[in-house]
């Protein structure tokens, strides 16, 4: 057994959660071991008790109790299956030394969890294109969300685009397809996010609980979260497209809030189930016949400053299949939108 250390986290090792962090210090401990561990205040970061999931920064110190001297076990190389990879790589809207951008399909995960064992992240050695680290995710998209996803080439080009989606330049464009018609056509949702009570703590499985702004000073918890969101194309009364620009970048932001507007995202199965007083019909705001049942959600466009260069990037991804058979029955044309709609109206 090892005695307690105190270790600093170095640069480059920053911006990461502390059981990753964790992990690559000391390969022999498993995940288990990291939270329990945290649970009982045996890991600790400058001083306080964390959970596993706790962003260690350049120079904190992370008190590491005595450890097992096991090695580490074997680590078995999960070779990526050639239609993986080409199916990743055909996913690549652009990339050059320091970025890459993605078209995700949907029902892919951005990453690992519980019964997920095929997602972006563990697909990025098949995106390094020469180089001898693989790209880094910057931000995430839900499962069932297509659309444009940013990769940084290296740890620290991920942390410094991760810097830059804070700030107001950076630009994300959503479309999606809701039950009924939102009124009035163009608006600002302001409704704060809590985690609801009785669901995981992460990844998929939780869902988000909306609020009055009022509420979300006193509500444990709860964050401030602001959408804008514009009628593109009605539907008569029964649907609508519309575009969606997530303001603060909250979990299930945009699906939450269109709920609670009672205009839920079709097929979303969360947020649109028959609880929700909508025009969509019965669960998951389904709109019947030939529509499909999947989520109608697309990442469209992403605009940001590129952090080595200075450009202004501009990414637009094409919608996904199951999208592009309801755009085609509805008869909407991508080509008689403006790409920002919001712009001018600020």
């Amino acid at each position: 057994m090892s005695r307690v250390q105190l270790l600093e986290v170095n640069q480059g090792d920053g911006d990461q959660r502390l059981d990753r962090w964790f992990r690559r210090q000391f390969p022999q401990v498993q995940q288990g071991q990291i939270e329990k561990m945290c649970r009982k205040g045996d890991i600790r970061v400058d001083g306080g008790r964390v959970k596993s999931n706790t962003r260690v920064e350049v120079g904190q110190m992370v008190r590491i109790p005595p450890l097992p001297d096991t090695p580490a076990p074997a680590i078995v190389d999960k070779k990526i299956s050639d239609a993986d990879a080409k199916m990743i790589q055909s996913c690549v809207l652009y990339r050059d030394e320091h970025i890459i951008a993605l078209n995700k399909p949907p029902g892919l995960p951005v990453q690992g969890g519980s019964k997920q064992h095929r997602h972006v992240d563990g697909l990025t050695p098949a995106l390094r294109f020469g180089n001898d680290e693989n790209p880094r995710l910057v931000h995430r998209l839900d499962k069932d969300t297509s659309g444009v996803l940013i990769l940084g080439r290296s740890r620290q080009m991920a942390a410094t685009l991760a810097e830059a989606f804070r700030h107001r330049e950076t630009r994300k464009i959503y479309w999606a397809v809701v039950a009924g018609v939102p009124h009035p056509k163009m608006g600002t949702i302001k409704y704060g996010l809590v985690k609801a009570s009785g669901h995981s703590s992460f990844g998929e499985g939780e869902k988000m609980h909306c609020l009055h702004p009022n509420e979300v000073a006193t509500t444990p918890g709860a964050k401030r979260a602001t959408t804008d969101y514009a009628v593109l194309s009605p539907l008569g009364s029964r649907a609508a497209w519309v575009a969606l620009v997530p303001v603060t970048g909250r979990t299930h932001q945009l699906r939450a809030h269109m709920a609670e507007m009672g205009h839920p995202i079709v097929g979303d199965g969360k947020y649109g189930g028959s609880s929700q007083e909508n025009l969509g019909h019965g669960w998951g705001a389904q709109l019947g016949g030939d529509i499909s049942k999947k989520m109608h959600l697309h990442a469209r466009h992403l605009r940001l400053e590129h952090p080595v260069t200075r450009a202004m990037l501009s990414f637009t991804a094409p919608l996904p299949e199951h999208m592009q058979r309801t755009w085609d029955q509805m008869q909407w044309d991508p080509r008689d939108v403006e790409l920002d709609p919001f712009e001018g109206d600020e």
